[in-house]
C-alpha cells in the first residue's frame, strides 16, 4: 500500500530541475519510484541505533557522465544519496556497487568522522539491465561524504554544506 500511496503522491520522481541536468549528459538508464532500504547500526552526536531499518522512495540516474541517486519522503523534493562522477577519485568510505538488482551503498561512519561508530547501508531496488552495466564505465565506486551527509541520512538536523 505505501508503495501505491507514494507514486500517487509522486514521491520518488526525479525533481525537474535534476532532470533537466542529467538530460543534456545523455541517460543511459532512469529509474523513478524506486523502492530504497535504509539501515543503520551505530551512533553518532545525539543518536544511537541497533538495526534501524527504513523504506524510502528514490530515483536512480546514470549518465554518460555520472552516478546520481535521490530519496524523497515528500513530492517534488528529492535529496542527493550519491551523485558521482564517473572518472573522479575512487577514494573514500562510501561504497557504491551496481548490480542487476539496484545498487547498494555502504559506509562505515567512523571512517567519515572519528565521532561516530557504526554501519550505514541504502539499497536501490532496481533491475538495471545487464546491456546498461556493461556501458557504465565501472561497476563501483569509492567517494567521500561530509559528516553532515551521515547526520542527515539517520535523521538528525544538520547544515547544508556549502
Amino acid at each position: 500500500m505505501a508503495v501505491i500511496l507514494r507514486r500517487m503522491l509522486r514521491i520518488g520522481k526525479l525533481p525537474a530541475d535534476m532532470r533537466a541536468k542529467v538530460e543534456s549528459e545523455g541517460i543511459v538508464y532512469l529509474a523513478e519510484f524506486v523502492p530504497v532500504t535504509f539501515r543503520f547500526s551505530g551512533s553518532v552526536p545525539g543518536f544511537v541505533a541497533k538495526g534501524n531499518i527504513r523504506s524510502y522512495s528514490g530515483a536512480l540516474v546514470l549518465t554518460s557522465q555520472r552516478v546520481l541517486g535521490t530519496l524523497s519522503t515528500v513530492p517534488r523534493v528529492a535529496g542527493r544519496a550519491i551523485d558521482q562522477r564517473w572518472d573522479a577519485a575512487q577514494a573514500g568510505p562510501v561504497k557504491a556497487e551496481f548490480s542487476e538488482g539496484g545498487l547498494a551503498l555502504d559506509v562505515d561512519v567512523s571512517q567519515v568522522d572519528p565521532a561516530f561508530s557504526g554501519r550505514l547501508s541504502l539499497r536501490y531496488k532496481t533491475a538495471i539491465p545487464q546491456e546498461v552495466l556493461t556501458t557504465i564505465p565501472r561497476r563501483s565506486l569509492a567517494f567521500e561524504v561530509p559528516r553532515e551527509w551521515v547526520l542527515r541520512a539517520v535523521g538528525i538536523r544538520a547544515p547544508r554544506p556549502a
